[in-house]
């Protein structure tokens, strides 16, 4: 099993895993050592298409050299693309969508036997998926992220899956087409599935969805997630809890107070700014802006000084403007962020923006992404500075040469920098704590204050 892209994917091949043990087959480390090798493609932008192509051919050449039989894309870009795909890419031998999920084990058995099914025909998920309580329990249409599992990865941190779909409807965005409309998943079995991560040795569980914001809004409870904090954080065995993907204009004050003051929760904010002009915006069809933007910021280090905030941009937007792109970068200058993600526009098949008209030349493109990376490895930098003499207590995710590795608080997993703790001896899974020292980039070396 090939995972490629987002936490939620992650989350989406352990289900997978787990039907498909039920099923019969038996999960190796090795791609070459598989009989059938099941690559969980992303679709979200080009760059990550590329990656999940060039890492189904990868797989293909397996076969014949080995006991590899079988090549199978499932996840996003298949879901997306379909028979599309199937015809572009013959070296897999089935592209199966999420609805192929629920009998994933007869679908590969049949695969492995030499039958090859027709991929099938994408249709548009928002559709399909009811988002009313009495609708959901009568559909058959099937949502990611309701199924068992089987844990692919022993780490002390796991993602726990709050919701599938988006019903936000971004104009640069496909995800709701392929994902779906909103859909949570019920407080019992979110709170059911920690429980069982912690029985793992999970210490950390890490809430992932397209818009977390939104949790509990079908069920008619837009609270619902301030309510579920305490009650995961209090789970024995779970000693922090980080919430991934919030939309800014909907981030309440509840929620900021939720996520800043809850005990066991990482005072952390994943904020979806994309951008900060209000006209670039409204062309996104999103809210907010450089004041209100700045405003939730404040009402965040208000009441966590030490929070850690990361967000994601997209530069060269349709019709972007030389002012247009000034603001956004002194909003990048102002807002002191500690993580940041900083992406070229490129259109994307079936968006409204594919429409729009002003497209910028790749190069001017190019050239406004590297002005902005420039600001913000000097910005994120500075942030990281600030935290010389801060306290940092840190999840150990690995230990070299008698330095514990791993993310203090204020770093998600992956995309945020690590910190390095000296003078201390710690296994993986145990919180160790000492006082920030040095830094490099986001990266923190801190010295242990043990005593």
């Amino acid at each position: 099993m090939v995972t490629l892209g987002c936490a939620r994917n992650e989350v989406d091949s352990e289900e997978l895993a787990g039907r498909l043990s039920d099923g019969g087959f038996r999960l190796v480390a090795d791609p070459a050592d598989a009989d059938t090798v099941v690559v969980n493609t992303c679709g979200f932008v080009d760059a990550a298409k590329k990656d999940s192509i060039d890492t189904l051919l990868a797989a293909a050449d397996l076969k014949g050299s080995g006991p590899t039989q079988a090549v199978v894309a499932v996840g996003c870009l298949a879901e997306r693309y379909g028979a599309e795909l199937a015809t572009s890419l013959p070296e897999a031998d089935a592209v199966l969508g999420f609805d192929d999920y629920p009998d994933i084990a007869a679908k590969l058995r049949a695969i492995v036997a030499g039958e090859r099914p027709a991929a099938h025909q994408p249709s548009d998920r928002r559709l399909l998926l009811p988002i009313s309580p009495v609708e959901r329990v009568d559909t058959e249409v099937f949502t990611p992220g309701h199924g068992q599992r089987t844990r692919l990865d022993e780490g002390p941190m796991a993602a726990l899956k709050l919701a599938s779909g988006c019903d936000r409807r971004c104009t640069f965005c496909a995800i709701p087409s392929f994902r779906g409309s909103f859909l949570s998943r019920r407080p019992t079995d979110v709170v059911a599935e920690a429980r069982w991560l912690a029985s793992l040795g999970v210490r950390e569980l890490f809430l992932v969805s397209e818009n977390s914001t939104s949790y509990g809004k079908d069920l008619g409870d837009l609270r619902l997630l301030e309510k579920l904090l305490p009650e995961l954080s209090g789970i024995d065995g779970i000693e922090r809890v980080r919430v991934s993907y919030l939309q800014p204009a909907e981030t309440r004050p509840d929620l900021v107070r939720a996520i800043a003051t809850t005990p066991g929760v990482a005072p952390y904010f994943d904020l979806s700014f994309q951008h900060a002009a209000e006209t670039v915006l409204r062309r996104m069809r999103r809210f907010g802006g450089t004041e209100s933007f700045l405003g939730l910021l404040e009402d965040v280090r208000r009441l966590a000084p030490e929070a850690g905030v990361r967000s994601n941009f997209i530069v060269g937007f349709p019709g972007e403007t030389e002012a247009e792109f000034e603001a956004l970068c002194d909003f990048v200058e102002r807002a002191r962020l500690d993580a940041i993600g900083v992406f070229g526009y490129s259109d994307e098949d079936g968006t409204e923006a594919e429409s729009f008209e002003g497209k910028l030349a790749e190069d001017e493109i190019s050239e406004r992404v590297e002005h902005l990376t420039r600001i913000v490895d000097e910005v994120t930098a500075q942030r990281a500075e600030e935290r010389i003499g801060e306290r940092v207590v840190v999840l150990v995710e690995s230990m070299d040469d008698g330095v514990v590795e791993g993310r203090a608080a204020h770093q998600g997993p992956e995309v945020d920098g690590t910190t390095q703790v000296r003078g201390v001896s710690a296994l993986v899974g145990e919180f160790v704590s000492g006082i920030v020292s040095t830094t490099e980039g986001v990266d923190l070396l801190a010295e242990s204050d043990a005593q």
